[in-house]
Parts: structure tokens; sequence; C-alpha cells
């Protein structure tokens, strides 16, 4: 019955739309502005992953809707990102151009399971740290990989877009260089521009339409868009081969892993800066999933949630799964009704559109936020952003994550002390032979050795009394270490008391040995004053008999 009714929490519901009838008009506006915004972002994406134009477009249009109706998210709004452009690039120069619907519906079924197996909330595990390195290095990808575009040039031969921007520059012409910089440099001002005027200005696609007329009427020497599909693509499998398949499992859990990072976080802004409810984070991987798959079958390229698509749906008005849904259908008219317009689209157009979106990815209040929090973060930080941009995302996710690991693990160490203390008073004779320590904060492998150093060097005393009630943190390698500290003592003829094991580190503590390694079961204690008596009687029966020996 159980596994049931989570699968139904998964699945779309009239629940999603019950407040449809108060908010259609906002979701109509909504949905036809980010439909605006998503248009010179879809293509442009599709151009800057080697996978063409149509598939950006396709990207957002079916992806676009099925992610609205399946996701986990009221506002998200999904399609082709700059994230995954970054990781689709080089995937498209290895395998070849089929090998994107390939990986879409290979990374859609990851996801998908991800979703079934209830792995949503792993995002939360991830730093902030890595999160804005991981941003940084995206950012800056995305931004040189429309410099060859940006001087009217193709691409260098690198899969690295440092190198490959590097390389763009020997193949600039002189004669013809200045109309693709000037075009990116009217795209930007007027992007930068339009807000100032009024915040619901569509900039990029303002600056696109200004361009593209001027570039038509005045004949400038700039490379277009090309010629567009006027209809979507039939739905089918693509095909590929035992060796394709195989090669492209690695790729396609690169693609999984951004898919489901990227979306989780965007879902996560938009319930932050909207009042339309929480996120469901498995039921989002379930929609995302689902939308890989669904662009795969036409064809199209992975999707994610877009972060800033969204926040353009939650300024605007947004507030159901409609909004979204408008916006997948906007740009379906534009593919059956002005596809002839949009051919006309000069590249240089599409960069500079990116590239200030690009720059926009990027707060520099957030960054130095990061940066002035503490040393250990900003490590994090910027080893995170330089692993991203020149190496690859999920490796700069996953070292940023072992590093801020390292760190947390070395503060968790310097938590945890071990202190001597003053037995209670008052005083007692043969008090000197008794050492009592107290254990606090954390106890485990980072730190063991270090805090139980002390104990086990005590010297001239008969009795060690440990107490352990204040221990915050134990495992295995902690708890080991305890044993062979106790086992140490006994053997040089100290008589160690444990004091205030707690309940959720007894069971830890006796299979490791703890317990059994105690010279008797009478010395675990449970209160100090027991312990501390026992401990004086112990030294006055020690006296007594060395006294009758002499």
């Amino acid at each position: 019955m159980r596994p049931m009714r989570y699968l139904r929490s998964l699945l779309p519901s009239w629940h999603d739309y019950r407040s449809v009838r108060r908010t259609w008009r906002g979701d109509l506006i909504a949905g036809v502005t980010v439909g605006i915004v998503a248009l010179p972002l879809a293509l442009a994406f599709g151009v800057s992953s080697g996978a063409g134009a149509e598939a950006g477009l396709v990207t957002a249009v079916v992806a676009g809707v099925v992610a609205a109706i399946f996701g986990g998210s009221n506002i998200q709004v999904s399609g082709p990102t700059g994230a995954m452009v970054v990781v689709l690039g080089p995937i498209v120069v290895a395998h070849g151009l089929g090998a994107v619907a390939v990986v879409s519906l290979m990374g859609g079924l990851i996801v998908l399971l991800a979703g079934l197996l209830k792995l949503g909330r792993i995002v939360s595990y991830i730093p902030w740290p890595v999160i804005e390195g991981f941003t940084l290095g995206i950012a800056i990808v995305i931004f040189l990989q429309q410099v060859p575009a940006a001087v009217g040039v193709r691409p260098g031969p690198s899969s690295n877009a440092v190198v490959s921007a590097i390389q763009s520059f020997h193949d600039v012409d002189a004669a013809t260089v200045v109309w693709p910089i000037v075009t990116v440099l009217v795209v930007a001002a007027i992007m930068l521009l339009a807000p100032r005027i009024h915040p619901r200005l569509p900039g990029s696609i303002i600056a696109i339409v200004v361009v593209t007329v001027i570039a038509g009427v005045a004949s400038l020497p700039l490379t277009r868009l090309g010629a567009l599909p006027d209809s979507l693509p039939r739905p089918g499998l693509p095909s590929a081969d035992v060796a394709t398949l195989t090669a492209l499992i690695g790729p396609a859990f690169t693609v999984a892993a951004l898919a489901a990072i990227e979306s989780l976080l965007s879902a996560r802004v938009a319930a932050s800066i909207s009042d339309t409810g929480p996120y469901d984070a498995d039921r989002e991987l379930v929609g995302q999933g689902l939308a890989s798959i669904a662009s795969g079958f036409f064809g199209g390229m992975p999707a994610t949630g877009a972060i800033a698509r969204t926040a353009v749906n939650a300024r605007t008005g947004g507030k159901t799964r409609l909004a979204a849904i408008v916006h997948a259908l906007v740009l379906l008219g534009i593919v059956y009704l002005a596809t002839g317009v949009v051919s006309q689209i000069p590249l240089a157009a599409l960069s500079g559109v990116l590239m200030v979106t690009a720059t926009r990815m990027v707060s520099s209040a957030t960054v130095r936020s990061v940066v002035g929090s503490s040393r250990s973060g900003a490590l994090v930080f910027v080893v995170t952003a330089v692993i991203t941009v020149s190496f690859d995302l999920i490796v700069a996710v996953g070292i940023g994550i072992a590093v801020a690991a390292f760190f947390s693990l070395r503060a968790l160490a310097k938590s945890g002390g071990v202190h001597r203390e003053e037995l209670p008073r008052p005083a007692r004779p043969g008090d000197e032979h008794i050492a009592l320590f107290r254990l606090d904060g954390a106890l485990f492998f980072g730190a063991a050795e270090r805090m139980l150093e002390r104990v086990a060097a005590i010297d001239n005393v008969s009795v060690v009394i440990i107490r352990m009630s204040q221990l915050q943190v134990l495992d295995a390698t902690g708890a080991r270490v305890i044993t062979e500290m106790i086992h140490q003592l006994e053997r040089r003829g100290v008589t160690v008391l444990i004091k205030g094991i707690q309940s959720q580190h007894l069971r830890l503590a006796t299979r490791v040995g703890i317990i059994s390694s105690l010279r008797h079961r009478k010395h675990l204690f449970t209160e100090l004053p027991a312990a501390v008596e026992h401990a004086r009687d112990h030294v006055r029966r020690t006296a007594a008999a060395e006294v009758r020996s002499a």
C-alpha cells in the first residue's frame, strides 16, 4: 500500500491546478513573458552546445511541457541551460551530433530512477561554497564559449573553453571582426539598459530584434542562424550501437548528475522567492528525467530547471504550472509560425545574449560573502571554480565536496578535547594517585589518537576515571582507540573506570570492546560520585596491601 501511495505522489493530479481559477491571468502573462525571454536563450544554448538551434528549441518546447506537468515545483521553468551546454560540447566533439539525443535518453532514465529511489534531498548535502564555485566556473565557461562567435570565427579545436577561446583568435579577420564585436556590444548594452527603463522589459528579445533588423537592412557581413524546421520532428528512438551506448555511460551519468543538481537548486530558489508552496524534490527528479527522455525522443537535448527563467516566471506573476506550459506553447507557436524570421538572427547576437547571461549568473555580493566567510570556505569556492573551468563540472563538485568535508572534519576534530579535572572535594589522602579526565566534543578517526595520547601517557597514578557523558560524537575508530588505551593502562597496572557512556554510544562501545576491556564489569559507572568513591577505595586498599607486604 505504501509503495503505491508513494508512486501516486509522484504523478500529476488536479490538485496541481487547484488555484488556476484565481491565477490564470497572471499565469498567462508570465508564460508569454518567459516564452519571449526563453527564445533567444534556447537558440543560443542549442548553437553553443553544437547540437544546433533547432535542438535548443525542441528541448524548450518538449521538455518545458513535460517538466511543468510532471515536476515537483509549481513555477519551475525547464529547458536547455548553460551548465548543460558546458557538458554537451565535449560529448558532441567526441561522439558526434547523434550522441546528444542518446545521452539525453540515458541521462533522463538515470534522473528518473533517482527520483523513484527518493534521492531528491541529496542536493542538500552540497556545501554552499561548492555551489557558488560551481556556478562561477559555469559562468566563466559559458562566457568563453561565446568568444569565437563574438569575433566572427569558429571555435578552436580544443574541448577546453579557455584553450578554444585562445585558439580562435588565430583565425580572426581584421577586416570583418568589427561587426560581430559591435553586435555583441549593442546586445549587451540593450540587455543592461532595458531593466533600468522598466523591470519587466525583455531586454534579450528587444536586443535580438534590433540587431537582426539593422543587420538585415544594412546587409552587414554577419553569420546568420540559418534555416530552422517549421515543425517539431517526429518522435523516435535515436539509433546507437552497443559500442556507442557503452562509451556514453560515463557522459550520461555526468549529464544526470548535473540535471539533478541544477534542477533541484532551481526548484529550491523558486520556493524561496515565491509564495506558491514548497517543492517535492523526488517528484522534481521524476519530472526532469521524463523531460529529458521526451526531449531525446524528439532529437533534443537534456533539460534542467532554469533558474533565470524560473525567476522571471515568479517576478511576472506565475503561480501555477500553467505558466510554464504557456511558455512552452509560445515557443511552439514560434516554431510553426516564425522560423523564417528567426533564421535571420546573427550568431554574434546570440553570443551577446549568453555573455550577459553568464555575467548575471555571478553576484559580486555573493562572491564577497563566500570569500569573506572563512579561509576554508574561500578555498573550497576557488578550487571548485578553477576545476570547473579547467577540467569537468562533476569532478569539480566531487572535489569541492571532498575539500569541504576535509575542513569540516578538521573543525569537528578541533571541537573535541580531553581535560583533566580536579576530584570532588573534600580532598582525601591518596587523591594524587587518581586521574579524572573528561572527554568533550567529537572522538572520531580524525581526532582520536591526538585526544587520547595525553590519557595514555599519564604517570604516577593507580586509577584513571574517564568521563564520557560530555562526548557528543563517537565512531568506531574512536571507540577502538579507547579500547586500546584501556588495555595499555591496565597492562601498566592502572585501573580504568568509565563513567557516563551515553545510550547512543553504548551499543558501539560494547561491540568494539570498551566494556569487555575493563578489568571488571563493575568498573562502568553512571554517576561520578560512585566512580570517585570506588577509585578512592581502590587506592586505600592498594596502600594497605603495600603496608602489609612491607
